[in-house]
């Protein structure tokens, strides 16, 4: 995949994470604080950044329980370790840093 193709796909996935943080109703506040960086704070304080990364044409995830890694694997993006497709795991970790469920799908 190419740059461009990456930048599409990971910018669509960070407007997916956007409509489905604002849709979910938790106590959190999100914002991009620049391109390709989303920023989530949770009621308690603590954040969890999401980022496109190119260099490694991934986009990131750092949460109060580790960093993550996902890929493009032709449909989705997949965590590099276990699988897991993004907006799951994001949910999961999500609702772990906030102590409540908070939906992201």
């Amino acid at each position: 995949m190419n740059e461009s193709e990456f930048n599409k796909l990971a910018d669509a996935a960070l407007t997916q994470i956007e409509s489905a943080l604002e849709a979910s109703g938790a106590d959190l506040d999100f914002a991009m604080v620049s391109a390709g960086v989303l920023e989530v704070e949770f009621a308690d304080g603590s954040k969890m950044v999401v980022n496109r990364h190119g260099a490694a044409q991934e986009i990131w995830v750092a949460a109060r329980s580790g960093g993550f890694h996902f890929r493009w694997d032709g449909e989705r993006w997949r965590d590099t370790r276990d699988g897991t497709e993004l907006m799951a795991a994001l949910t999961a970790l999500a609702s772990k840093q906030a102590g409540e469920p908070v939906r992201l799908d």
